[in-house]
């Protein structure tokens, strides 16, 4: 991750853009993942780690009838984080993460590995659904972060 990490803070450096994160299943690692790249600072933002659905409803204003009727992990939790970090932070580009990273948690209708990641630039909305094969959670909370890495980068 630390190449793209690193591309990633280069490039947000050189476009003055800044970026923010609300983790759920990942557990801060994407913010990790870009402070531990020197320089970070100038383009870093802010990093939530919204792990409870308590927190998605008082910090990222998630209205709590979304929860309930998707549940934590659903498209449209993972919209309504991202568009509320994106209010509240002010960041030119914003993600959020919502999934089951196991091993345990999983159902039949969302089994472990099922991963939304959204991202926010400008009136541009990106919602990518994910299944990872693995049953390791820490694989699971990598390839999150991974992934949502390469969907900066993409947008970038």
């Amino acid at each position: 991750m630390s190449n793209l990490s690193l591309k990633i803070v280069e490039l947000l450096t050189k476009k003055k853009l800044t970026v923010s994160f609300a983790e759920s299943c990942t557990g801060g690692l994407l913010a990790s993942s870009i402070t531990s790249v020197s320089g970070s600072s100038k383009v870093f933002n802010m990093g939530l780690v919204t792990y409870s659905n308590n927190s998605k409803v008082k910090l990222l204003q998630v209205p709590k009838k979304t929860i309930t009727k998707y549940g934590a992990v659903s498209y449209e939790t993972c919209l309504s984080m991202v568009k509320n970090l994106s209010k509240i932070s002010k960041s030119n580009i914003s993600i959020s993460i919502t999934g089951v990273a196991g091993p345990s948690g999983g159902t039949k209708e969302k089994p472990v590995g099922l991963v939304y990641i959204g991202l926010k630039k400008g009136s541009k909305i990106i919602i990518k659904k994910n299944l990872f094969k693995s049953k390791k959670r820490v694989t699971i909370q990598k390839a999150t972060a991974k992934q949502a890495l390469k969907m900066i980068l993409n947008i970038l």
